[in-house]
């Protein structure tokens, strides 16, 4: 398979909306008390050919980069790594600080993967998808692995400490 990272264009925007549809109910989505339309953020697409194999989104506030949605079409091929290693190669290009994103409870795959890529757990916003409901109703009531969803788990990547070695403190 000849799979490339590329910036998102304009071209990209119907198969966008079709896997945020898919994948996430709608473009609508709620991250921290607030709700974005993610088919309008930037991001990087991995295509085999014309064929859209992985997307992530993020929305840029000062040197802070928040990812805001990450699907790959196809698991376990390395599309995941591939997207979030170009967002942190974008982030030190830019001279952004850190990386962050929210998942749910539920989502132990999510906490899994990203912890997998130097990301770490800095928060627990107890009961913060009861607000989310509010501003996009159609989030389930229960999520993967049959677990309730009812919180936001916030991951961060600190560009800035890349260089130091594990276990040096930071």
């Amino acid at each position: 398979m000849d799979l490339k990272v590329v910036e998102i264009s304009a071209e990209d925007l119907p198969a966008i909306v079709d896997c945020l549809r898919k994948e996430w109910g709608s473009e609508q989505v709620v991250t921290r008390g607030k709700m974005l339309d993610a088919s309008r953020l930037p991001g990087f697409v991995v295509l085999d050919g014309t064929n859209l194999l992985g997307l992530i989104t993020f929305h840029v506030q000062g040197l802070e980069c928040e990812i805001v949605t990450l699907n790959a079409v196809l698991e376990n091929l390395g599309i995941g790594t591939r997207l979030i290693d170009q967002v942190k190669e974008t982030a030190r290009q830019n001279g952004w600080m850190k990386i962050w994103l929210i998942t749910t409870n539920d989502n132990v795959d999510a906490l899994r993967f990203y912890q997998k890529r130097g990301f770490v757990l800095v928060a627990l916003h107890r009961d913060a998808i009861a607000f989310s409901r509010k501003l996009k109703p159609s989030i389930p009531l229960i999520g993967l692995h049959g677990i309730l969803i009812r919180d936001e788990i916030e991951l961060e990547y600190r560009v800035e400490s890349e260089s130091l070695k594990i276990g040096e403190p930071s």
